[in-house]
């Protein structure tokens, strides 16, 4: 039987690129998918109805879907209704969704910001909010099988969040927000059983071929990203909605081509302690003395990565 036989995901942005990767990783391991997809432009200002037909001629039955923008009211009640209507449940939920508004923050405005927010990041906490009571149903009912290990939330987010790159305050910031929240959704459920991770994937997409290189380094980034199959994002997604992953939560992995990366979260790495009296110049000296060799370099996503990946 396949790993994932009678479970039944909600994936957000699942129609093209990263999320059609993760939903096809899905269905191939035995689960059946509700796809939510609008078909944004990758500024989200345009929308293409249609743009689901190529994945459901491909998957068929397993796959509903549901051409909506999760950034509008109501959107992530009416996916979790549409699983249990035509699948009879729902097991774990996958937000992708996500638009680009990029602009140095000299010259970004708040429209765009906010705009980046809706999608990104209120859309993910608004099908988290409508699934959850769901799963932790799930958990009182034994759905699956005694003890309950099937609730599951994925988060897709971003290495801009982790190290940030030019210009991407709103998308960043978004991403930034979702790996928090990935955490407090992994903690307030913790006693259901339901697990909650994020994952930065790289892969060969319309946000990699919208990159507009500032140095040689992230010339470097996109041209080996643009190798990089979306589908091996799919599979460790599937894995972590798998029962294998019942013990792991909260946690931050990359994807890159072959390589899964382990990501550290912050925690403290140097501390000094000092009189309440100290001035300036001793506080300088006790941050030149302890913190100076710790100090995270200003470096991009695409700089940190600008090495061959493995295909």
């Amino acid at each position: 039987m396949s790993a994932l036989h009678g479970r039944v995901a909600i994936v957000t942005g699942g129609a093209r690129g990263i999320g059609a990767a993760i939903v096809r990783a899905l269905v191939a391991n035995g689960a059946q998918v509700v796809a939510v997809d609008n078909g944004a432009s990758i500024d989200g200002r345009a929308s293409e109805p249609d743009v689901f037909a190529p994945l459901v001629a491909e998957l068929g039955d397993a796959l509903a879907t549901l051409a909506r923008s999760v950034a509008d009211p109501g959107v992530a009640d009416e996916a979790v209704a549409l699983a249990q209507h035509r699948f009879g449940g729902l097991d774990a939920i996958v937000n992708n969704a996500a638009i680009l508004r990029d602009a140095f923050v000299f010259k970004g405005n708040r429209a765009d910001y906010e705009a980046v927010l809706a999608t990104n990041l209120v859309g993910a906490f608004e099908l988290i909010r409508a699934a959850s009571p769901v799963l932790r149903e799930n958990a009182k009912a034994n759905r699956g099988g005694t003890p309950y290990r099937w609730g599951r939330i994925v988060d897709v987010v971003s290495s801009a969040a982790i190290w940030g790159n030019y210009g991407q305050a709103a998308y960043a910031s978004a991403k930034g927000g979702l790996i928090a929240l990935t955490r407090i959704a992994a903690l307030d459920l913790a006693r259901s059983g339901v697990t909650a991770n994020a994952v930065a994937p790289f892969g060969a997409t319309r946000v990699t071929e919208s990159i507009v290189p500032a140095n040689d380094a992230q010339a470097a980034y996109k041209e080996q990203a643009l190798t990089v199959d979306p589908a091996h994002v799919g599979r460790f997604v599937a894995y972590l909605c798998s029962e294998d992953a019942q013990p792991i939560t909260g946690q931050l992995f990359g994807v890159r081509g072959r390589e899964v990366f382990l990501f550290s979260q912050p925690r403290p790495i140097a501390r000094f302690t000092t009189d309440s009296a100290a001035s300036l110049n001793a506080l300088a000296g006790d941050v030149a003395r302890t913190f100076t060799h710790h100090l995270t370099d200003l470096e991009t996503d695409l700089e940190a990565f600008s090495t061959p990946p493995v295909v």
